[in-house]
């Protein structure tokens, strides 16, 4: 009797379990995932590599929808849905996280990082993982990884730029957020808020005088068509931000939380490398196409220049303690 009953306990014991597998490995959970970039961009492939990645990792269970080209909608609208919980992502910067924990923005300040690397190194300091869990926590938006570095941003315009005295009086495109703006006003140009996919007509029109981007944003927009100069500032080496609905995320199964976050900074590094050598490729076929590359720019004054924006935003406290994490200098 007792034999039989123990082996009745082991039989509910073992079909609890299999339930218990069983209904997760049914769980499907989608993240459908924006971004403003086009489908020839390496970005856009990245992201393709983090969503095959996490979709084999969690045999189906999770999928990334990817949509380039702001598909679902402009930036600043996805990371509102993202604060509501939605099951969307967007691939976005330090500077539009900023308007919601100050701090994060200085990443996105003149020469913040040098390398590859040391953007690398930004995940583990302290206060970066401080500032991201009062961004989840105060206001509903998970940081997955920031692994993504697109690459140093230029000025790109139809006069050569070689000190921070020949930008006065350029209207320069930018993104719409304060770090953006403060940045390339300390840089000496006037920053105009607008959307990336009418920079084309917003120098046709002169609504702007150029734009500050990475090579592969030019070739990909075909932007050398209405701009003849390429003046290698490197004034902000872009760290993107993966970003999804914190509340989104409680919500998977652990694993799957860390197969998102895992693959997210594997696929990021890897497509860092591929956006760096894209940036050469993209380079030597501005020149093919008859852009001018100025490249003997003394950065000296434009670094010197550029202390102006973090003083302006209150961030040069936060700037000291992150290089004190990261022992840069």
């Amino acid at each position: 009797m007792r034999k039989t009953i123990q082996l009745a306990a082991m039989l509910v014991a073992a079909t609890t379990l299999t339930g218990i597998a069983s209904a997760h490995a049914q769980e499907n959970h989608t993240l459908r995932f924006n971004h403003v970039l086009g489908p020839s961009e390496p970005f856009h492939q990245g992201f393709l590599a983090w969503a095959e990645a996490v979709k084999e990792r969690t045999n189906g269970g999770l999928t990334i929808e990817v949509f380039p080209s702001a598909q679902l909608g402009v930036e600043e609208d996805i990371i509102e849905q993202i604060r509501q919980g939605a099951n969307i992502g967007q691939n976005t910067d330090a500077a539009r996280l900023g308007n919601y924990v100050k701090e994060l923005a200085v990443v996105n300040g003149p020469y913040f990082v040098d390398s590859n690397e040391e953007a690398f190194a930004l995940a583990t300091a302290p206060s970066m993982v401080e500032w991201q869990q009062k961004l989840a926590d105060e206001h509903g938006i998970k940081v997955v990884c920031f692994d993504w570095v697109q690459g140093d941003r230029h000025f790109f315009t139809n006069k050569a730029i070689r000190s921070p005295e020949d930008l006065a009086g350029l209207r320069i495109r930018t993104p719409p957020a304060p770090i953006w703006q403060e940045s390339i006003r300390a840089l000496g140009a006037a920053p105009t808020a607008m959307a990336f996919g009418d920079v084309y007509p917003g120098l046709q029109q002169m609504a702007i005088d150029g734009a500050e981007l990475v090579y592969p944003n030019i070739t990909a927009g075909n932007l050398f068509e209405v701009l003849d100069y390429a003046n290698e500032t490197a004034h902000i080496k872009l760290i993107n931000f993966q970003v999804v609905s914190n509340e989104w995320f409680n919500k998977l199964p652990a694993d799957y939380q860390t197969a998102l976050v895992e693959e997210c900074r594997t696929a990021g590094q890897n497509t860092s490398a591929t956006m760096a050598e894209a940036a050469k490729t993209a380079k030597q076929t501005l020149v093919d196409k008859g852009m001018t590359i100025v490249d003997d720019i003394d950065l000296a004054p434009f670094k010197q220049a550029g202390m102006a924006a973090y003083d302006a935003l209150g961030l040069s406290e936060a700037r000291a303690k992150i290089y004190s994490e990261i022992g840069k200098k």
